[in-house]
């Protein structure tokens, strides 16, 4: 891979001292691209998001990198080229989407665009002035989905994008990822082998917290990976 956007080498990431989730978990992602990352519930999905996010602090690596220069995953320069949508998400409960929409673009000091679109191929119309509390967890989760395609970071994180969302909402969801290398790098974890295999132009297994297999786009189907976890029925 020639000039990697994002680096990540040797990084160790846990919640008790005594119990590893991440272990010598090294990544490269490159420009535009589309990373799926799969691995069975409990492989350490969620917990590579939260280091990126900032929100776990007990974590260390041999270096974080954009291109070839070293970052802090809590350096203002590092939030402004990623946006993260967790598979659940609490927060700003008493905001409107367009409340939400709109304090996300001022963060980043972008200009607000026209999410018309979004909101319609999400299905989402009927829900934008009602509070994120009150939404269901879907739409809650179409929220933040909506908002990440719009802002269009260079690095798009999405950890179970596809969990809670209805038929129609899901299949616009893989037209979204599968056509975001036009704007950026979207790497996105999941369980669900079809949303890897209708949208990634790499597929990475994450096993015992830790990177164990890569397979490009021609590789990517459900006997390769299932064969890669020694489960045949897990995903």
């Amino acid at each position: 891979m020639e000039s990697p956007l994002l680096t990540i080498n040797n990084l160790y990431a846990w919640y008790h001292s005594k119990k590893m989730i991440l272990s010598d978990f090294s990544i490269e992602l490159a420009e535009h691209e589309v990373v799926g990352l799969i691995g069975l519930n409990g492989a350490g999905k969620t917990t590579f998001l939260k280091v990126l996010s900032g929100l776990l602090p007990s974590f260390h690596s041999k270096g974080i990198w954009i291109y070839k220069t070293p970052v802090n995953v809590r350096s203002q320069d590092f939030k402004s080229r990623r946006y993260i949508v967790f598979a659940e998400d609490n927060s700003f409960q008493y905001f409107t989407f367009w409340e939400y929409l709109s304090y996300v673009f001022s963060a980043y000091r972008k200009k607000l665009p026209d999410v018309s679109e979004l909101i319609q191929g999400f299905h989402f119309e009927d829900n934008t002035d009602i509070l994120l509390k009150d939404l269901s967890t879907g739409n809650r989760k179409k929220v933040f989905l909506i908002t990440a395609f719009a802002l269009k970071p260079d690095l798009l994180f999405l950890d179970e994008p596809v969990n809670g969302l209805d038929f129609q909402s899901t299949e616009y969801l893989y037209q979204q990822i599968a056509s975001y290398k036009e704007y950026g790098t979207v790497l996105f974890s999941s369980h669900i082998l079809e949303s890897i295999t209708l949208t990634s132009s790499r597929a990475l297994v994450l096993e015992n917290g830790k990177i164990t297999q890569t397979f490009q786009h021609g590789q990517i189907d459900a006997k390769n990976i299932r064969e890669a976890l020694h489960y045949e029925n897990s995903i």
